[in-house]
Formats: C-alpha cells, sequence, structure tokens
C-alpha cells in the first residue's frame, strides 16, 4: 500500500531523547553557537516569506539564560534546535522584518521540513503552559529533561507530567460508487468534509470509528482500513485516517455536530458540486484515495487550485 503523506508529518528532526535525560549534554547543546531557537508567541510562530524564522541563542538572550527555559527539540543536520515561549506582552525587536503568524494560516503554504519544526514547536509549547501547575495538588511545575516532563516542586507530591496527544479518528465512509460527507453549521452550504470525532476511553479506534459515524449520521459501517494520520496542533490532536464500507445508507441526524450530510458521487465531485477540505489536510486525502482506487480518473488532476477550501 503506497505511504500516504499528510501536512505537519515527515518532520526530518532527530528527537535525540537520550540526549534529554543529561544535563551537561544539554547544556552543551543550548551553549552551542550553532544552535538555533524556534520562538513561539501567543501559540504563533515566526515566519517570513512562508519560511520558518530560526535565530540564534543572542537575538534571544532577554528571553533566556539557561537550557531550563526552553524546549529540546532535537537535532536538525549538524544543528541543535529548541523551541522558545515568549511572554505575551513583550516581541523581541531584533526580528521585525518577520512576523508571527498563527500555523493553521500557514497549511499548505510552508515545506515539509518548516511545516515539522513548527507544529513540533507549537504542541510542546502549548503543552508546557497548560501544565504549569500540578494536577493533583495544584503546586507549580518545573520543566525537566528538556522540558519533556513537567514535575510538580512539591517534594511530597512530585508528580510528573508527559506530553499527551488527543487521538481523533477522521473516517471516509463509503458504498465504493459514493462517499459520506457532511457539512458543519458553521461552514458554507456547498463545504463538506469526512466524518471525525475523538477516542474516547475504553474504545479501540476501530470503535470510535463506527461510534461517531452512527451517531452522527446513523449510518453503520462495518469494515475498517487504517490510512494515514496527520498531527494536528491546534492544540494537541492527532488525525488518525480510515477508509470504512457502509452496512446501511439512510442519513439521520442525531446530534447537532453536523447541519448536513449527504452520498456524494464521483459525477458530483468531477462536476464540482461540494466544495472539499484543503489539499493539505488528511480529510482531502481519504477522500482522494477513495477517488482514485474507484474511478478511472486523479483527483488531483481534476482539482485546479482555488477548488478546495482553506482552513479559517
Amino acid at each position: 500500500v503506497e505511504t500516504i503523506r499528510t501536512f505537519f508529518s515527515g518532520n526530518p528532526i532527530e528527537r535525540c531523547s537520550k540526549l534529554r535525560t543529561d544535563s551537561g549534554d544539554l547544556s552543551r547543546a543550548y551553549r552551542d553557537p550553532d544552535t538555533r531557537f524556534l520562538p513561539v508567541w501567543q501559540s504563533r510562530c515566526l515566519v517570513t516569506k512562508q519560511h520558518a524564522v530560526l535565530l540564534g541563542r543572542h537575538e534571544l538572550a532577554a528571553y533566556t539564560h539557561g537550557p531550563e527555559d526552553v524546549i529540546f527539540l532535537g537535532r536538525l543536520g549538524e544543528r541543535f534546535i529548541f523551541a522558545l515561549a515568549l511572554p505575551d506582552q513583550a516581541v523581541p525587536s531584533s526580528i521585525e522584518q518577520a512576523e508571527f503568524v498563527e500555523v493553521r494560516k500557514l497549511i499548505g503554504q510552508l515545506d515539509e521540513t518548516d511545516a515539522g519544526l513548527l507544529a513540533y514547536a507549537r504542541a510542546m509549547v502549548n503543552w508546557q503552559q497548560n501544565h504549569a501547575h500540578c494536577g493533583v495538588c495544584g503546586t507549580s511545575n518545573q520543566a525537566i529533561e528538556g522540558g519533556f516532563i513537567m514535575q510538580c516542586e512539591d517534594t511530597k507530591c512530585a508528580q510528573r507530567f508527559f506530553p499527551r496527544l488527543d487521538p481523533a479518528i477522521i473516517v471516509l465512509v463509503h458504498d465504493r460508487e459514493r462517499c459520506l460527507l457532511g457539512r458543519q453549521p458553521s461552514w458554507p452550504e456547498d463545504r463538506f468534509s469526512t466524518i471525525a470525532g475523538f477516542v474516547e476511553p475504553g474504545e479501540s479506534l476501530e470503535d470510535a470509528v463506527r461510534r461517531e459515524v452512527a451517531e452522527e449520521t446513523n449510518i453503520k459501517v462495518g469494515d475498517c482500513q487504517y490510512l494515514a494520520s496527520q498531527p494536528w496542533p491546534f492544540p494537541s490532536a492527532l488525525m488518525i485516517g480510515f477508509h470504512a464500507k457502509a452496512n446501511t445508507h439512510s442519513i439521520r441526524l442525531n446530534d447537532a455536530e453536523l447541519a448536513e450530510a449527504r452520498w456524494i458521487s464521483h459525477e458530483q465531485i468531477v462536476n464540482r458540486e461540494v466544495l472539499l477540505p484543503p489539499s493539505a489536510s488528511v480529510a482531502y486525502r481519504l477522500i482522494e484515495a477513495w477517488f482514485n482506487t474507484s474511478s478511472d480518473q486523479s483527483l488531483g488532476a481534476l482539482m485546479p487550485a482555488g477548488s478546495t477550501w482553506r482552513p479559517r
């Protein structure tokens, strides 16, 4: 089966997890003159002309004084890379040529390396900021091991917290000839995408697929096939993509998640009767994989620029 590449995936950085546990190596990496830092400010990352901006330590001297202030991301080529959260009230004046931009607005514009780096940095900074205090006793946490552990400062508690992801399934339901797409209430009338939802405790990914589809559309599905995944750092989801074969066809909206759901044929897609998700999304890749294997046409060749919607 051909690997499906998705935006934000394929991050080439070597994470060097063992280095996180060695304070001496971590300090040397931090002080290496070739080391670069990815600043994150109010969940936005620094870019210029759709490229990530990496800064030297001297350019951020007012905001970092040691490895305890930053998050060690790993090594890219011969350079160590750290992420640094800047305070909300201050933006360094030395980087006026660049701009802090919400990563979501750059989907489809960044190259693979920059997209992976910014998603990684944003997700880690968000996780640290949301775990500033111990979830057990409420005491402040401190970052250790390169920022990948937040530990309670109360020695009697000393609870440790690790980065977590929120797994979510996203599924293209089909009967080979048609696929099931839904529209959220806030979307324009012709804008549709695949069914998605978070995995709940005590269920497998396949269980979540069947539950979400039934809850939202009343459609029962049988066989589920995993196709691809996509990091989605808004703030910390992992989208896990499936195809699922429909066992029933009568749509009934069971909750308020969707304003509408439809069975969509190849012909309707060719005629652009619906606006598909952005080509950088795993939702589009799921639709494309179904379309290309069940018709004699290529979806990519049929979808010129502007024929898919861009995320807001």
